[in-house]
């Protein structure tokens, strides 16, 4: 599944801060709650998305529709 557009509990969009979020929490530097500080991602809402967000678009793709 991608990552939603908006956050489907208040609205707010949010995918625009996914790829950054993404890399800064691989590194393993950061905490992932410090991160999403840093982007203004503050609503509990949005930040459950991106804590629970599981891609498997990569996933999906190798399948073909029959």
């Amino acid at each position: 599944m991608q990552f939603p557009v908006r956050c489907m509990s208040c609205g707010k969009v949010i995918s625009d801060k996914w790829e950054e979020f993404e890399e800064r929490a691989q590194e393993g530097d950061e905490d992932k709650g410090e991160v999403l500080d840093d982007l203004g991602v503050e609503k509990y809402c949005c930040r459950t998305i991106f804590l629970t967000h599981v891609d498997t678009i990569d996933e999906v793709a190798e399948h073909k529709l029959t």
